[in-house]
């Protein structure tokens, strides 16, 4: 059994602020694949499916940014999931927007949602790290998290959601870098992370 996290701030007004992208990818998961209705429960939203032969269990925690790990430990207690069985699906301000990025441990670069998750369950989960740009300065990076995506933002969103529930399997089976490779190529072939003449991204 797998637990993928979605991570956000719960509520309509934050619904589409790019902080919330971890809670839109587990949302398309559960769409496209036809996972259970979302239930309350460990101070959180779950929903229930199959991911190829893996049962995996969707989880959004309602507790705010901050208080993630409450919500994780409770679910991975309840269903007796490893670490090393879950994955965290957060927004990433070190990656250009669209760029994907799997990895297990490590920093948290600052990120309150993870930092949480790590003080309840270790550091040794997967995470989805979901690019979307940093601002420029630190001063603006709160402003930008907690601020929606731009118009303009929509179609890449759109596509990245798409494309990593579309591949979600691979992150059940733990094919990372497949995954990842995966999701890179649909970017690019709807027109996002084009490389420039000197073949970089």
């Amino acid at each position: 059994m797998r637990l993928f996290v979605g991570l956000g701030n719960p509520g309509a007004k934050y619904a589409r602020n790019r902080h919330n992208i971890g809670f839109m990818a587990v949302d398309e998961i559960a769409r496209r694949h036809g996972f259970s209705p979302w239930r309350r429960r460990f101070q959180g939203e779950t929903s229930e499916g199959t991911l190829g032969p893996e049962r995996v269990i969707l989880l959004k925690p309602t507790t705010y940014m901050n208080e993630s790990g409450r919500s994780v430990q409770e679910a991975a207690s309840f269903f007796k999931i490893a670490p090393g069985d879950t994955t965290v699906f957060h927004d990433e301000l070190e990656l250009p927007p669209g760029k994907v990025r799997v990895k297990i441990g490590g920093g948290i670069a600052g990120h309150n949602g993870l930092r949480s998750i790590s003080a309840h369950i270790g550091n040794e989960y997967r995470r989805v790290r979901l690019g979307i740009g940093h601002p420029g300065v630190k001063e603006l990076v709160h402003g930008h998290v907690l601020s929606d995506f731009a118009k303009a933002d929509s179609e890449w969103v759109t596509t990245l959601c798409d494309a990593v529930a579309e591949h979600a399997a691979l992150i059940a089976k733990g094919t990372d870098a497949t995954f990842a490779n995966r999701v890179h190529l649909a970017m690019q072939a709807k027109g996002f992370l084009t490389k420039d003449e000197n073949g970089k991204e």
